[in-house]
């Protein structure tokens, strides 16, 4: 069986990473920590591992509701703690009475150091407040690199997990019935907008699918894909659990409220 049809194209190369982590794993029972994945790779994980080998994977992203998570492969046999995850808190202090901090300006910034994006978790953003989690064996790097975030200077300590800011957004969980798994389709469901509306989003450079824009509306959703839409927030496929009688496909889907 060939399992890189079950994928996508564009998904061959995290493939092989995760089918070279699992053989080593089953080889040496040794444990393998990845950085931070997306809900789409965390699915694609969890689907190549399986349940019932000699390896099993756990995620942890800092809080039970992380989105962005680690993941550990390790021997079905082993147990697992939260430290093993080695996930680090860290909190920015910047003079809130004079600018504000938003999601996209601390994400820019972190990126703009030399790190890649799989070593940081969720951005969480409060009143006046921001902390983001970071991979524990960069901590001192970002602790020595970061020094502003826009126009505004930082200070960047570690804080203890529990003292975690609790995301302000909510979810609501739906189950639909789409005649397609067409991006198009599945947006239209989720937003309770016209097929044609959602198009026209699409086309309009609107819409981005994992944090990559897309203006193909026949692009082919799969469960743990995220999609942003400017003007309509964030949404997520979370299953897919098959054809109806009339040949239809019933999703469950999120989306923030």
């Amino acid at each position: 069986m060939n399992i890189y049809q079950h994928f996508r194209p564009s998904e061959r190369e995290f493939i092989d990473q995760v089918l070279q982590w699992k053989n080593q794993a089953e080889i040496s029972y040794a444990v393998k920590l990845t950085d931070f994945l997306d809900p789409r790779e965390q699915h694609i994980l969890k689907t190549l591992i399986g349940e019932n080998g000699e390896v099993r994977v756990e995620f942890y992203g800092g809080t039970g509701r992380a989105e962005r998570r680690r993941a550990l492969l390790l021997p079905d046999y082993a147990e697992t703690a939260e430290e093993e995850f080695q996930i680090s808190l860290m909190d920015i202090r910047y003079p809130s009475k004079f600018v504000s901090i938003e999601h996209p300006q601390v994400l820019g910034s972190l990126m703009s150091i030399g790190l890649k994006r799989g070593k940081f978790g969720d951005i969480l953003i409060g009143e006046g407040k921001a902390q983001f989690y970071c991979a524990s064996e960069v901590v001192d790097f970002v602790k020595m690199q970061l020094e502003s975030i826009g126009r505004a200077s930082v200070n960047i300590s570690e804080i203890p997990i529990g003292q975690a800011l609790q995301p302000a957004e909510a979810w609501a969980e739906e189950t639909l019935t789409v005649s397609s798994l067409r991006l198009d389709a599945v947006l239209a469901a989720i937003h309770h907008l016209s097929r044609q509306k959602a198009q026209l989003l699409i086309q309009q450079g609107l819409v981005k699918v994992n944090w990559a824009e897309t203006a193909n509306p026949a692009f082919e959703m799969g469960e743990g894909d995220m999609i942003s839409t400017r003007g309509y927030g964030r949404s997520r496929v979370i299953s897919i659990e098959g054809k109806t009688k009339k040949e239809k496909w019933r999703i469950i889907a999120a989306k923030q409220k």
